[in-house]
């Protein structure tokens, strides 16, 4: 949307996560560091826990982008509330074994040849579970005996479990015993510093080509670590907001006082309770146009009404930017 009023190749503060914009914070070079070590020993369980938004998939991602394919047979699983012969099911089709119309005894059977086949080959293969702290406890415990599957002395399979941090809640719990002791590594991603942040912050700008505009300071900078906790997610959100702001009013600034109106919107987005249809109309006519914005300083609503109509005005001449028009 904006990418050509800044002169950016791409957005540069997608939520989504993407190797491509790895920044390697102090945090992120821990994780990295013990992930390398799991994977380097080739069996057991990796655990890497964070908060929602704190960079376990990219890192992840990160590692899995650098393997090399002819020595490692990689297959990820994003768990949900399943039991445990779905999770069995899941895991071997990822590997691309058919489940359709098998027993679990055979597909077990069918799971263990596969692996066994490609160790053959030289491929060892991992498993990546993302969001483990949604695995039931019988999904866990069927992920525990898949890795007893070994030729000779090796192991067939190793799995990494990455999740949020009641995860390492649930590893403590009664019964859990036996996969603690199969966990050869586990790490915990916390937020980023301030120093840390600001260093993202512009990682991620100069990856598209950020030439100083707009002028990011130090202490906007610190203002967006304020406001998001250091969670790399919540930067995004609060940068890609600021960036869109700027954009719409026409004028490139990324001040602290822009990042405290935009964190302050979204927190408010967050806490509000939706209002009905009838009191929108009211309040803006139609479409409702002022029920997006909190009740507060008039000229703030005034203000705020303004930068929304411009949006759709963008949105009828068809979405180009600024920069495309000039």
């Amino acid at each position: 949307m904006y990418e050509s009023f800044y002169g950016f190749s791409a957005r540069p503060f997608q939520l989504n996560p993407d190797p491509d914009f790895f920044f390697a914070s102090r945090e992120h070079r821990r994780a990295m560091g013990f992930v390398e070590y799991g994977l380097h020993q080739g069996e057991g369980f990796i655990v890497v826990t964070g908060e929602i938004g704190a960079g376990k998939t990219t890192v992840i991602r990160n590692l899995l982008a650098g393997l090399d394919s002819r020595r490692i047979a990689a297959a990820t699983l994003v768990s949900t509330q399943l039991g445990a012969d779905d999770t069995l099911r899941l895991v071997a089709a990822a590997f691309g074994v058919s489940t359709r119309d098998l027993p679990k005894s055979d597909v077990l059977l069918a799971l263990e040849a596969r692996l066994a086949a490609e160790a053959a080959r030289g491929r060892r293969c991992l498993l990546v579970v993302d969001e483990a702290q949604n695995l039931a406890p019988g999904a866990v415990e069927e992920l525990r005996m898949l890795s007893n599957f070994q030729l000779g002395a090796h192991a067939l399979l190793q799995t990494f479990l990455v999740g949020q941090p009641e995860f390492r809640r649930i590893l403590q719990g009664p019964g859990m015993s036996q996969l603690r002791q199969r966990v050869i590594a586990a790490c915990h991603i916390g937020p980023l510093d301030a120093a840390d942040a600001r260093g993202y912050i512009e990682h991620r700008l100069a990856h598209v080509g950020w030439k100083g505009n707009p002028e990011v300071t130090a202490e906007a900078c610190a203002a967006v670590h304020e406001a998001s906790g250091g969670i790399p997610r919540r930067i995004n959100l609060i940068c890609d907001r600021v960036l869109l702001s700027g954009f719409l009013s026409g004028t490139p600034s990324f001040s602290v006082g822009a990042v405290r109106e935009v964190a302050v919107g979204l927190e408010a987005e967050t806490l509000e309770e939706p209002r009905g249809d009838c009191d929108a109309a009211r309040d803006g006519g139609p479409g409702g146009t002022q029920s997006v914005v909190a009740a507060g300083d008039p000229r703030e609503v005034d203000e705020a009404v303004v930068t929304f109509r411009r949006f759709l005005d963008w949105i009828r001449q068809g979405g180009r930017d600024r920069g495309d028009r000039a």
